[in-house]
C-alpha cells in the first residue's frame, strides 16, 4: 500500500479534519481535483463546494467548504477555506431553508449568487453523509 496522504482542512476558526487519507477529491476553480499519494505539487483556488476524504480504513468525511486554497506537496494536502463545515455538522432542513431564502430574493449580486452556491454546497455535503 502506497504512504498516505497527510491532509489538514483548516477554517480560520478551527482545524475542521487532520488526519491520514488514501484520497482527497475537492472542487477548484478550474474544475475537481482527485488526489492520490504521489501526485504532483499543486496550489490551487477552491470554489465553493464539496471536499471529500477517504481515510486508508475507507472511512469518508464529507466537508463543505467556500473559497480559499488548496495545496498539494510531498505526499501532504492542506486546505485552507474560509468557511469550512463537516457534513454531520449541518442541519439539513435549514440549509434548504436558506436556499429558499436565497433563491427567493432574486438579487443578481455576486454575494446573493455566492450566497446560493453555499447554501447548495452545504445541501449536496449534508446528503451525501446520509
Amino acid at each position: 500500500m502506497a504512504k498516505p496522504l497527510h491532509v489538514e482542512l483548516v477554517a480560520p476558526d478551527r482545524t475542521v479534519w487532520s488526519g491520514e487519507a488514501a484520497t482527497v477529491v475537492a472542487r477548484t476553480t478550474e474544475g475537481d481535483l482527485g488526489v492520490l499519494p504521489g501526485h504532483e505539487p499543486f496550489l490551487g483556488l477552491l470554489a465553493d463546494g464539496v471536499v471529500e476524504i477517504r481515510t486508508p480504513e475507507g472511512e469518508e468525511w464529507v466537508a463543505a467548504v467556500h473559497g480559499g486554497f488548496l495545496s498539494v506537496a510531498n505526499d501532504r494536502v492542506s486546505i485552507l477555506a474560509e468557511y469550512a463545515e463537516l457534513a454531520h455538522e449541518i442541519d439539513l432542513e435549514q440549509a434548504r431553508r436558506d436556499l429558499q431564502r436565497a433563491r427567493e430574493a432574486g438579487e443578481l449580486t455576486e454575494e446573493a449568487l455566492a450566497r446560493v452556491r453555499r447554501a447548495e454546497a452545504r445541501i449536496r455535503a449534508a446528503e451525501r453523509s446520509t
